[in-house]
């Protein structure tokens, strides 16, 4: 899966642009180019599905975050 997605935080005034690699009801595998100022808790917007989740991290890699829906 490559879908174009979106971090969005600090009330909807910082975004990071981001690829979903991987969506299941309950979680997503993300790729940034750096995992560096992105909180533990932020909302996930991939546009093409219409979706706007609110998630926090559960693992850091590299440039991967995997999240989990709340």
């Amino acid at each position: 899966m490559f879908k174009a997605g979106q971090i969005t935080f600090n009330a909807g005034h910082s975004t990071i642009d981001c690829t979903v690699r991987g969506l299941s009801r309950d979680t997503a595998t993300i790729e940034v180019l750096s995992t560096s100022g992105i909180p533990n808790q932020f909302k996930l917007a991939i546009a093409a599905d219409a979706l706007s989740r609110a998630c926090r991290i559960t693992a850091k890699a590299d440039n991967r975050i995997e999240v989990a829906f709340t």
